[in-house]
């Protein structure tokens, strides 16, 4: 979950970003939270509880898997043209412990910073 002041902005942004990965856009809950449902997981955006302003956590990046690089700089495209900015270096192949990955880096437009990870083969 990430937290955003303005639930429909942050919707339009995901929906985009989340689409080029074949999801399907976000669903909005009675309490105005949005819900994205995959086979693997849950991923939402809510106001802060506390009733404070959102604030992105230092430190703490939310990742989303690719299926191949294509899908990446997908991904990064429509997050610039919906509001996010990109951070990081920008999308390419990097060294992991396990091998290579393909990382684009993106923060969302309530700074949430975000990735697409495609692990190379």
């Amino acid at each position: 979950m990430v937290g955003s002041d303005d639930i429909e902005t942050s919707k339009a942004f995901y929906d985009a970003v989340l689409g080029e990965l074949g999801h399907k856009p976000g669903v909005i809950d009675p309490k105005g939270r949005c819900f994205y449902f995959t086979p693997t997981g849950v991923f939402s955006i809510s106001k802060p509880i506390d009733g404070e302003v959102a604030t992105c956590g230092n430190g703490s990046t939310i990742g989303f898997s690719a299926e191949d690089p294509d899908a990446a700089d997908r991904w990064h495209a429509a997050g610039l043209a919906h509001g996010g900015t990109t951070c990081e270096d920008p999308p390419g192949i990097r060294p992991g412990a396990k091998g290579d990955l393909y990382i684009a880096y993106l923060r969302d437009p309530f700074g949430n910073k975000i990735c697409a990870l495609h692990r190379m083969k």
